[in-house]
């Protein structure tokens, strides 16, 4: 057996960012088959999708200052014992929909459960300046969330069992994982005198400009557009190719893009990193409506991978403004708040099937842009509020 103490310490915590971000995202390669297989439409296929943020939401909310206070590491051992139970949930639901309606509110519970705390872990165990922290943090999450499609898709493809073998990985890494994280490092607790000063200094920084003109208009796109590549996209256009594998390639190829890219912003600021995201994704949905009024298949790729930069550009701009405008005993806190936001963009399917009933697809695809640019200058105003770190 490996020797783990020769692990560096960031790196327990930011696998089990990785395994829940799998665990979360599998279900994105799996809608086709239940599209297919189960005979649900669209609309259901999608709110299923996104009813996943129905349940992370409010764990975000409520875990991460309890993690703040008792540590993160007793927060993430139960967090991975339910990530492991939501998985056997939706491998059992077979086409039942209310099943799976419980198997992604359990998803969604223990991504809420783990992501602020986790995020927050990663960076009080990567020694040094302020950013490669949230850099690791990003990356961990984002492999998780783009290789669990990429697998789950290949096994629904052509494996058998459909609804039931591409969830089995994702059990047998949990256990593998949840052996490593158990007894990770942990620094010790930031003590803090009481509930009103705690409250205060959070809410100094979710109200610093920076905060309100850079993260709150940008934040919903991180998931918003990525997850517009993988379903809206492909219903309006033809994508080439086994609907399914294609379908969890997408995914990884959109999520896959965002962590290739993410160790970019060590070398830029905050500000051009977030215009670059926001840039990207407005690129990105533009080519849609290029793709939906042509019908070119192809062109679902080149749009993942621009939504892909958005994706990782505007993840990292905001986990790095929370360690700037974030007093560190508040981090599990800020970050809960930052990706609160950012989950508000899984309703993006939902809503776009949605415009697609009233708006075809060019101009579904060219609303969504014009909504995306329109935080452009919100973004340059921000800059002008630097946060010393």
């Amino acid at each position: 057996m490996p020797d783990l103490t020769r692990l560096p310490p960031w790196t327990r915590a930011a696998l089990a960012l990785f395994v829940v971000g799998w665990g979360a995202n599998q279900f994105a390669a799996l809608l086709p088959v239940y599209r297919i297989e189960g005979g649900a439409t669209d609309g259901q296929v999608t709110a299923l999708f996104g009813a996943y943020a129905i349940g992370l939401v409010p764990a975000l909310l409520l875990v991460a200052p309890v993690s703040d206070r008792i540590g993160r590491r007793r927060v993430l051992r139960p967090v991975l014992v339910l990530s492991f139970i939501a998985t056997v949930v939706l491998m059992v639901g077979g086409s039942n929909l209310t099943v799976l309606l419980i198997g992604r509110l359990l998803a969604g519970i223990a991504s809420g459960a783990a992501f602020a705390p986790g995020t927050a872990w990663v960076k009080e165990l990567t020694t040094g300046p302020a950013g490669p922290g949230a850099r690791r943090a990003a990356i961990a999450l984002s492999s998780g969330f783009a290789t669990g499609p990429l697998v789950a898709g290949l096994f629904a493809q052509w494996a058998p069992a459909a609804t039931v073998l591409p969830y089995v990985p994702h059990l047998v890494l949990t256990v593998a994982i949840a052996i490593i994280m158990w007894n990770a490092t942990e620094p010790p607790l930031a003590r803090v005198k009481g509930t009103h000063t705690e409250a205060s200094r959070v809410r100094h920084a979710l109200t610093r400009p920076r905060f309100l003109l850079q993260v709150v208009p940008t934040a919903p796109w991180v998931f918003g557009g990525a997850s517009l590549a993988f379903t809206t996209v492909p219903a309006i256009v033809d994508v080439p190719g086994p609907e399914i594998a294609v379908g969890g390639a997408l995914v990884a190829l959109t999520l896959g893009t965002g962590v290739a890219l993410q160790p970019l912003a060590r070398r830029l600021t905050i500000t051009t990193t977030l215009m670059l995201g926001v840039t990207s994704g407005v690129l990105g949905l533009l080519l849609g409506a290029v793709a939906a009024e042509t019908g070119a298949g192809w062109l679902a790729a080149p749009i993942a991978v621009l939504l892909g930069v958005a994706y990782g550009f505007i993840l990292v701009g905001g986990l790095r403004t929370v360690e700037e405008v974030a007093a560190p005993a508040d981090l599990g806190m800020v970050n809960a708040v930052f990706y609160s936001l950012t989950y508000i963009g899984f309703a993006a399917p939902f809503l776009g099937t949605i415009l697609l009933g009233a708006l075809d697809g060019p101009g579904t695809m060219l609303l969504l842009a014009a909504v995306l640019a329109a935080s452009i200058p919100l973004v340059i105003g921000g800059s002008q509020n630097r946060v010393r770190p």
